[in-house]
């Protein structure tokens, strides 16, 4: 898992994945056909499959991450800052970030805790000094901080980190495309961009690729604690396939190969169904005219913050369905 913990702790904000882009290039050299890395930074690597009615399946982890951006600057030096992507008041304030010259701060308000009323506005970044000539120093507007989470190894398989929404994702791709030599499909590991703030990566991607079959690998919301959404996923269940979300619902012939392969060989799955969010399935799926999609997830506990949760056993599963899934003959 060494390779998922240096996935974890690049700085890759939306729109600002150069250092998780470099990182995978350079682990992907020798194993693919092709690579390609198009104007606005999605990288995508091609292998070429060897089956005689193959299809073109494009598979899908996007590599940016939520964070904070500098809008304004204090005389106090107070650094203001908006959300990059879906952060939540709650595990932002007092959260420690890091910007990308190594500058680290401590998130404070200007208002008490309980009146935050979900506004960005009211929060800060505190980096220890107290004016906007010593902030400009280190930090100046437009910069971009990450959440500082360490990874770290929990009790019964579970790890946690900051940024495993998608770097699991990525770290999955990358073992699937290094455990397998060859596969029946051609296979584009497309590692995204600007996904947490609107799919944006993948819709330019499938357009170049022209998909057959999109499959977003990513995470899903766990739901076995209370004070998370309703439903049924359950982290150390299994790897998850999932049946729709908020943005889209997965071809019902996909998810039935899906599960198949899964019975035949022996890997653990749970089925996803969520009521409150998407990935890039859903540009891949509206993508040209029409793309037949789906999802392989790993079910992961408080996804938008400095520390999520999820169970190694659920992203051993998840490989081995993209193996198997990829080396399957498709009739349409």
């Amino acid at each position: 898992m060494e390779l998922f913990k240096e996935l974890t702790q690049l700085h890759g904000v939306s729109g600002y994945e150069r250092e998780v882009r470099a990182f995978i290039k350079e682990k992907v050299q020798g194993y693919a056909d092709e690579i390609i890395e198009d104007a606005i930074g999605n990288l995508i690597v091609y292998k070429k499959g060897t089956g005689v009615n193959k299809k073109k399946v494009m598979l899908c982890a996007h590599m940016d991450e939520i964070g904070l951006q500098v809008i304004k600057i204090e005389q106090d030096g107070r650094i203001m800052v908006k959300s990059m992507g879906c952060s939540w008041m709650y595990t932002t304030y007092q959260s420690r970030v890091r910007f990308r010259n190594g500058t680290i701060g401590i998130v404070a308000s200007r208002v008490r805790p309980e009146d935050l009323n979900g506004q960005f506005t009211n929060l800060y970044v505190d980096i220890g000094v107290s004016s906007k000539e010593e902030v400009l120093k280190y930090v100046d507007v437009g910069d971009v901080a990450i959440y500082e989470g360490p990874y770290e190894e929990l009790a019964g398989d579970f790890v946690t980190a900051k940024a495993i929404d998608d770097r699991v994702g990525c770290y999955m791709q990358l073992k699937t495309l290094m455990e397998k030599e060859s596969f029946y499909n051609d296979a584009f590991f497309v590692f995204t961009v600007q996904e947490e703030v609107g799919c944006r990566g993948s819709q330019v991607t499938a357009h170049r690729i022209q998909p057959d079959i999109g499959v977003a690998v990513d995470v899903t919301p766990g739901m076995d604690h209370p004070g998370d959404l309703e439903g049924n996923n359950t982290p150390g269940n299994g790897t998850a396939i999932k049946i729709s979300d908020t943005s889209v619902i997965c071809d019902e012939c996909l998810v039935e190969k899906m599960i198949g392969c899964a019975k035949r060989d022996g890997i653990p799955f749970q089925k996803d169904v969520i009521y409150v969010g998407g990935t890039d399935a859903s540009s891949m799926n509206l993508s040209n005219d029409g793309v037949k999609a789906c999802a392989v997830s790993v079910v992961t506990r408080y996804t938008h913050g400095p520390n999520a949760i999820v169970n190694k056993k659920d992203i051993r599963a998840s490989i081995d369905l993209l193996k198997a899934f990829l080396d399957e003959e498709f009739e349409f």
